[in-house]
């Protein structure tokens, strides 16, 4: 999470020290109007910086994930982008507009302009020409990349509405951003300011025109085929393994990768539960939770083609450190799965307690949790909160295992359970390094 604040913080200030170099938001002589105006230019230039940003990391680049700690972060930070050009945007906008009304109902009087000189020639001209155009283009933009963006941001919406709405994104911003190259001032674009401005505007509509084109992680794409499907229904989790040709690149334990098994569905991302190479299969262990995976029993079938993208993800167990401390919620078991696997299969040696969090129990699902466990020589600890009323909590761990300090935390689950814990955690004295937890949010 660090990183992706460092990120976030680190963008926005770099751009705004950079508009500094060029402007002052105190214009002599200082009034309203002169201050609006340069006002309007410095909260632009910061709302096309985040958005850009963010159709930048819509297209999943790879060679960012160890800058940023995964792919999952990066949506974290895709995520806080678009709340920071919305909440920018939104100054941005009333400032431009509201002032105009404001202007219109008496309550401002806009002064007088003096003699503007001979209109500039050339490409200068061509873009001054274009001014008006610009302006209403980037409003109604502006407008539905604000509903876009609640819809995006409400978790009460369905996913399937979010995923199709959130596509016209590509659609809204390049309309933005040519917006933002005909109205920034002129003089921005011969300086540093400028400079930036243009690698991520050209960066953002690259990243746009690459997903309209269809290449989004064409490179990372492989075909596999359904080897075997298992489905427990006390638990209403289905284990799918996929049989993968030569072209899968490999992965790590504890990462993850997109599954298309419907077209017009899309992709979905599932942490896979076996490490490589398993024979040449992948396990997915996937539990009924939204629309996609409650019926995807019934789509699913023995010998069906799939499109497997990735692998993503850097929650990968590598920190150096010989005591862990597991704790998976739910199906964030999952990538302890692999890692077991993994472990048992190479022999290795570590000290490692595992804490499951599930709601109920189901005996087959624990079983195999408990022999994966017992071969990789890892200490298994369950707790089922529906019959001890309330969530693991820190206390526990700390009181089982006194040694906790000289052990990192991994943790996979559910993000408000994950925040509590590091909470507890960082709050007796663990480093803030040494906890780990998969942000596995993708909106």
């Amino acid at each position: 999470m660090t990183r992706i604040r460092y990120a976030l913080w680190g963008l926005l200030l770099g751009m705004a020290v950079l508009w500094f170099f060029a402007d002052s938001l105190l214009p002599r002589p200082f009034g309203y109007f002169p201050f609006r105006t340069v006002f309007v230019q410095f909260t632009g230039v910061l709302a096309i910086t985040a958005m850009s940003a963010a159709m930048v990391l819509a297209v999943r680049p790879a060679w960012l994930q160890r800058h940023l700690g995964g792919l999952d972060k990066m949506y974290r930070l895709h995520r806080w982008l678009g709340i920071s050009a919305l909440a920018i945007g939104a100054v941005h906008w009333w400032f431009a507009q509201g002032t105009k009304w404001m202007v219109g109902w008496g309550w401002l009087q806009r002064p007088v302009r003096g003699h503007r000189g001979a209109p500039p020639e050339g490409f200068l001209g061509w873009l001054a020409s274009q001014r008006g155009l610009a302006e209403d283009i980037g409003e109604w933009a502006f407008y539905a990349f604000v509903v876009l963006a609640l819809i995006a941001l409400a978790k009460r919406v369905p996913y399937e509405l979010f995923r199709k709405t959130h596509k016209v994104m590509l659609v809204v911003y390049p309309l933005l951003a040519w917006h933002a190259f005909v109205l920034t001032k002129p003089a921005y674009w011969t300086q540093p300011v400028g400079w930036a401005l243009a690698v991520l505007l050209l960066a953002g509509v690259a990243s746009t025109a690459w997903i309209l084109a269809g290449r989004l992680g064409s490179s990372r794409k492989v075909v596999g085929r359904v080897a075997s499907i298992d489905y427990h229904p006390q638990s209403r989790v289905m284990e799918i393994a996929v049989e993968l040709g030569p072209a899968w690149p490999g992965h790590r334990a504890g990462q993850f990768a997109f599954l298309t098994t419907d077209t017009a569905e899309g992709a979905h991302p599932f942490t896979m539960a076996s490490a490589w190479p398993d024979g040449g299969r992948m396990l997915f262990v996937v539990k009924a939770l939204g629309d996609h995976t409650a019926h995807l029993r019934e789509q699913l079938t023995v010998g069906q083609q799939v499109l497997v993208e990735g692998p993503y993800g850097c929650f990968d167990f590598d920190d150096g450190r010989s005591r862990q401390i597991w704790i998976g919620a739910g199906i964030g078991i999952t990538p302890f799965i692999a890692r077991m696997r993994q472990l048992a299969r190479e022999g290795r040696s570590q000290r490692i307690d595992l804490y499951h969090s599930v709601h109920q129990r189901d005996p087959t699902v624990l079983e195999k949790l408990a022999d994966d466990a017992k071969a990789a020589g890892i200490t298994l600890h369950l707790h089922v909160t529906g019959e001890t009323g309330e969530r693991l909590r820190g206390a526990r761990i700390r009181g089982e295992l006194p040694d906790w300090q000289q052990a990192s935390v991994w943790f996979c689950g559910p993000s408000d359970f994950g925040t509590a814990l590091r909470a507890d955690f960082l709050g007796h004295g663990l480093p803030r390094e040494a906890f780990h937890q998969e942000l596995f949010e993708f909106r």
